[in-house]
């Protein structure tokens, strides 16, 4: 779930596989007999809580096409996995990362698409290589694992019968209330990415538009140093306001509840929900 990504020149290229451009390109339009293509969740801090299919299907890939290959070649490693061919396949390049895997999945070729972390498309630019698959009815097959979504949405303990994500706050002050001002009303549980640079500014702001609610900032989820913030929004306002912490966040709002939401007279009161 990174953002402003830099070009990964480590990549190994795809025609390592020895696919002939000319020779493998077909007259018609070709569709592989059964999925080819996996869309491979992968673990959004340790790297334990990769899924058996998962290893599997990255273990078997000819072709793993993935957000920033050196990221993706750490978890190979520790999964005692070959280096096998390998593209990034990121926002900037999809399209020609696009026309790479289609033309492999049609010479019958294996290929896995990952992320750095949680599942491609979510958040992410692997959602057009699913569009480009799905209208060229190549089939595929999604391999589930870790999402942070659903990691801070349960961590959180606000209600889970009804939750919107929102992918990344905008950055600019107006566009950033307006983000919190389309959810004002709504009754289900918002969650969003975030940058550690920016927690501060989004909470300041969630705060001003939504009021004084309930929330959650989840930091470093899986890993070592994981921290979970609960608590309502006017404290963790004051928790995040100096020196940003490390690693990336998502962060959960209460929906417009009553009773996940500070009235002005309780507002004069502490409060605390930990």
């Amino acid at each position: 779930m990174k953002e402003n990504r830099q070009p990964d020149q480590t990549a190994c290229r795809p025609d390592d596989l020895s696919i002939n451009r000319q020779a493998d390109r077909p007259s018609g339009r070709q569709v592989p007999p059964f999925p080819l293509l996996s869309i491979v969740a992968t673990p959004v801090g340790n790297l334990a809580d990769l899924a058996p299919r998962a290893l599997d299907a990255l273990r078997n890939a000819e072709l793993i096409a993935s957000e920033d290959t050196r990221r993706t070649w750490g978890l190979l490693t520790a999964h005692n996995i070959p280096r096998p061919v390998m593209i990034s396949y990121r926002e900037g390049n999809e399209d020609r990362a696009g026309e790479t895997i289609v033309r492999v999945l049609r010479a019958g070729r294996r290929v896995a698409l990952c992320s750095d972390g949680g599942y491609p498309g979510i958040s992410d630019p692997g959602y057009r290589l699913v569009r480009r698959v799905v209208e060229e009815q190549i089939p595929f097959t999604v391999l589930p694992g870790a999402s942070a979504v659903h990691l801070a949405l349960v961590y959180s303990g606000l209600p889970t019968s009804s939750y919107t994500f929102k992918g990344f706050p905008p950055r600019k002050p107006g566009a950033l209330r307006r983000f919190f001002a389309d959810e004002a009303a709504q009754p289900h549980t918002l969650i969003c990415f975030e940058s550690p640079f920016r927690i501060h500014a989004t909470l300041q702001a969630a705060r001003e538009v939504l009021g004084n609610r309930q929330a959650t900032v989840c930091l470093e989820l899986t890993k070592q140093f994981e921290r979970i913030e609960r608590g309502w929004l006017d404290a963790l306002v004051e928790t995040f306001s100096g020196k940003p912490p490390k690693g990336e966040a998502t962060l959960v709002f209460a929906g417009c509840n009553p009773k996940l939401t500070a009235s002005a007279l309780d507002e004069t009161r502490p409060h605390d929900i930990s």
